[in-house]
């Protein structure tokens, strides 16, 4: 499967169970399928951007943010195939192709985010990446354990 960028996938659960992290969002309650991702790949590395259909929820996280710092730059809210998701910046990932059981579908179409929505996507989210590299660290998962595993699985191959 050819992974690209700005469109929308789901990952398989072996990821999760290899990883072994409590940090990134669970399965769907129900036997749905955990959330779906927002793709990115940056310096080689592909990137995953959780989805929440909890607008209300991250609205009031990001309304508080706002209140504090006067911004935030860790969730957005748009509209994508047109319904509003929460976009959870702050909960993104690295992860390898292998682990990718298939891109979303809405109405037997891969779902894929509107040019200008994966461009804001993906300037926020190397903005994100910038705070790291100077020890601010924004994520709540742990990128670099996640990354040493993913060497690790590298190695192995």
């Amino acid at each position: 499967m050819k992974i690209q960028p700005g469109y929308l996938y789901h990952i398989k659960d072996e990821f999760f169970y290899i990883v072994d992290d409590k940090t990134l969002m669970q399965n769907h309650e129900r036997g749905k399928q955990r959330p779906t991702y927002f793709t990115i790949r940056d310096n080689g590395i592909l990137w995953f951007i959780p989805l929440s259909s909890k607008v209300d929820k991250y609205q009031k996280i990001i309304d508080k943010k706002i209140t504090r710092y006067g911004f935030c730059n860790t969730i957005l809210i748009r509209e994508i195939m047109g319904v509003d998701h929460a976009i959870l910046l702050q909960n993104a990932f690295p992860t390898l192709e292998e682990y990718i059981d298939h891109v979303h579908k809405v109405n037997e179409i891969p779902a894929k985010v509107i040019d200008k929505l994966k461009n804001e996507i993906t300037r926020d989210f190397k903005k994100l990446l910038k705070l790291k590299e100077k020890n601010i660290n924004v994520f709540y998962t742990d990128i670099d354990k996640i990354m040493r595993k993913l060497e690790e699985l590298k190695l192995k191959t």
